[in-house]
């Protein structure tokens, strides 16, 4: 059984809006795996999609450059241990040389990109600095019309690739997907996989208990629609202008939005965090033992 720590359950609480008891339990429960507890939660009480995690499991930046002419582009993330070192000048300088290097060389493979003196540049870097520092993704997006939109916080950037439109209506394009993160651009691109879990956790919850299969099929079509509508990109409501859909901006636009590409600092990275009060708390019931 995994020890369940006080920021185990401070994460699924700031994901699930529960309380803490009701979350400890989940925890437990799930033998420690956050993602599993969310999965059983929603199982059982009907609990709508959680929130993503709030903490970054790394820090550092991401960056983007856009070719002149709109016709490609490269999104690179950076990473650091602190978002101290995140703003170091001379940190910022080395993530400018990589995205000069892969943007120049439209080079996707980090390995063949970092070889030689991009190489030594981050070693040197990291003796400096004293954190380790990693280049850790480089996407390029090339073809139609395409433009890229970064944070203002360095941390979220996405680039969209449009046929037709132009480079305005691409880059309102990608603040939204910064913004609403989607998982896909139109609702028939969602996996088969992601599709079926989720009909195994509609199915699942309290309200179907009982009911006829053919009510159950019906009211999940309709929760199914709805999960699809909710994460496809040309389905959302624009973040600048509610009233419109992305799809019927694009399609005001003269656009067909072709894909996007989205890259957060540290997602997917997990990162030991120390709960520093109960680590004290734990030491002081130690020595009075």
């Amino acid at each position: 059984m995994a020890a369940i720590s006080a920021s185990m359950v401070k994460d699924l609480r700031e994901r699930t809006s529960l309380g803490m008891m009701e979350c400890k339990k989940a925890l437990k429960e799930a033998d420690g795996d956050i993602e599993l507890a969310i999965e059983n939660l929603r199982k059982a009480s009907g609990l709508k999609a959680s929130k993503k995690a709030g903490r970054t499991a790394a820090d550092g930046v991401v960056s983007a450059k856009v070719a002149d002419d709109n016709s490609y582009a490269v999104l690179v993330e950076v990473n650091s241990e602190t978002d101290f070192v995140a703003r170091d000048e001379g940190f910022l300088a080395f993530v400018n040389t990589v995205v000069e290097k892969a943007f120049a060389d439209k080079q996707t493979d980090v390995a063949t990109l970092m070889a030689g003196e991009l190489e030594s540049a981050r070693e040197t870097l990291v003796q400096k600095i004293g954190e380790n520092i990693n280049v850790r993704r480089v996407n390029l997006v090339e073809g139609g019309v395409i433009d890229a939109y970064v944070h203002s916080n360095n941390r979220l950037a996405a680039v969209v690739q449009l046929e037709g439109g132009n480079a305005e209506l691409a880059r309102d394009v990608a603040m939204h997907v910064v913004a609403v993160n989607p998982q896909v651009v139109r609702p028939e691109d969602m996996p088969a996989d992601i599709v079926e879990k989720e009909k195994e956790i509609i199915k699942a919850q309290p309200d179907m208990e009982g009911k006829p299969e053919a009510i159950v099929e019906k009211m999940m079509g309709g929760r199914i629609k709805k999960f699809l509508k909710e994460g496809s990109l040309l389905e959302q409501p624009f973040v600048k202008n509610p009233e419109v859909t992305v799809g019927k901006l694009a399609e005001e636009g003269g656009a067909t939005v072709t894909s996007f590409t989205r890259l957060e600092v540290g997602e997917g990275i997990e990162k030991d965090e120390t709960d520093f009060a109960a680590e004290v708390a734990a030491q002081v019931a130690a020595s009075k033992g």
